[in-house]
């Protein structure tokens, strides 16, 4: 045998070892996942992303790492965007985004930089179901009284897709109301300060956070807000004595057009807070990430740890969301002027 036939055996039995080895090998092996949060740490969207980073890599093969970077601003389209566009689709970022992003891809808003339909869908924790509180000091004791006032009360947002913006804009256009909507706050919990120092007196954002931590409350004990609107088809039990949205439609005869232009907006509330992945991640790659999330979300460990930091868990799945997806952004030109008539700023 010659000595090159020597060598050549032996680099083929060493390529045919690390081939077995590299097959054998979890792509996410000694790798890191970020999940990119749009809000500050502290939120409720972070609390979420967090949880999902302790309990997530057990049931990923290779036990990757797995990290929170929180990304804020400008309603979460910050972090869409970055997700969307900048972070690679190699399955090793996620995204924690605001539900209503779809808005301002109808309306055709410039810093819009995704398509909404083209994420790769992994699904929500919960399906949220919002709420508008009002400063108890104020005269604003009802809807009804913020449809008479002469003064608009001033409600925080940090951007046109975020509950705290849109809900009061459709309660204009489907009740009545007069809202003066001040926005650019960088986060919820900015808004909530502004609050409590008197420069705004409302604020709509979900029903989650509100029973899940403080200032709420504190808040709830001392009287110092009241919820004037929830947006559930039916009350939540812990906001019995609140009107829906849809009963304030009845009450107010809201048009058809205007129950259609409420459907299209309250489809935010389905998807949740949704969690997604960059276009064109590998399909093995997404569908390990999408199994671990759902696993995540059956995990004893991780309800137990929901439940104690009052973090409601119910579920949607990314093919749910997915189709979600593509039909709020297929809507007719008539909707879409109304959705930019809602939006106006």
């Amino acid at each position: 045998m010659t000595q090159y036939f020597k060598y050549a055996i032996v680099m083929f039995l060493s390529l045919a070892w690390w081939s077995t080895a590299a097959a054998q090998t979890p792509y996410y092996a000694g790798k890191t996942i970020t999940i990119v949060a749009g809000t500050k740490a502290g939120d409720v969207y972070d609390l979420y992303a967090r949880m999902f980073a302790q309990y997530m890599p057990k049931y990923i093969p290779g036990n990757p790492n797995m990290i929170v970077q929180n990304m804020p601003g400008a309603g979460s389209m910050i972090a869409a965007n970055y997700v969307y566009n900048v972070a690679n689709p190699d399955g090793l970022t996620l995204g924690a985004i605001f539900p209503a992003l779809y808005f301002d891809q109808i309306v055709g808003r410039p810093e819009v930089k995704f398509d909404w339909s083209k994420f790769a869908w992994l699904g929500s924790p919960v399906t949220s179901n919002h709420l508008l509180y009002m400063r108890a000091d104020t005269p604003y004791q009802s809807i009804a009284d913020v449809i008479k006032a002469s003064t608009a009360p001033k409600c925080g947002a940090t951007g046109t897709s975020s509950t705290a913006y849109y809900i009061p804009k459709l309660l204009d256009e489907v009740v009545g109301t007069k809202f003066d909507i001040v926005l650019g706050y960088q986060s919820g919990q900015d808004i909530d300060l502004a609050v409590e120092r008197g420069e705004l007196v409302c604020r709509s954002f979900t029903i989650t956070a509100f029973f899940a931590r403080e200032p709420f409350i504190s808040w709830r004990k001392k009287n110092f807000v009241r919820v004037l609107m929830q947006t559930g088809r039916k009350r939540d039990q812990r906001l019995k004595d609140v009107p829906t949205i849809y009963e304030l439609m009845d009450q107010y005869k809201t048009s058809p057009a205007g129950r259609n232009l409420a459907t299209l907006v309250l489809a935010a509330g389905d998807f949740g807070r949704p969690y997604v992945l960059p276009p064109n991640t590998p399909p093995d790659r997404a569908e390990i990430i999408r199994s671990a999330f759902e696993k995540t979300l059956k995990d004893e460990a991780a309800l137990a740890d929901a439940k104690k930091k009052r973090l409601e868990i119910d579920p949607t799945s990314g093919d749910e969301l997915g189709k979600l997806a593509k039909e709020v952004t297929s809507q007719s030109p008539e909707i879409v002027a109304k959705m930019k008539q809602l939006l106006a700023k």
